[in-house]
């Protein structure tokens, strides 16, 4: 796991191997990584080979009880409380849901 600096990891949150995230982001309570997307059809039990990584920008921001599967999330990304992101993030934006998507700012 890797840490930007000035970023902020609030309690439960779980990160796992394979974790890299940016400087000046916000980790919520409870937010979950996940590194092993079950590719054979169980867990990997032990495999390292067929974990997955998770790459996260700077100020990203991530809402309490978030799973954030193995994805890169580009720069400037809030992801709501409870979302799931499944892909990657390439556009900067609020993204919230599950599976997670880009919320359109209101006119």
């Amino acid at each position: 796991v890797a840490v930007g600096a000035r970023t902020r990891v609030q309690s439960h949150a779980f990160i796992c191997e394979l974790v890299t995230i940016g400087e000046d982001c916000f980790v919520g309570h409870g937010v979950m990584f996940v590194n092993d997307t079950f590719s054979t059809g169980g867990p990997a039990r032990g495999r390292k080979e067929l974990w997955r990584e998770t790459v996260i920008g700077n100020r990203v921001s991530i809402g309490s009880n978030a799973t954030i599967m193995p994805v890169r999330i580009a720069d400037d990304v809030v992801i709501g409380a409870g979302s799931v992101v499944t892909k990657d993030i390439t556009t900067p934006g609020t993204y919230a849901g599950n599976p997670a998507r880009r919320l359109l700012a209101s006119q």
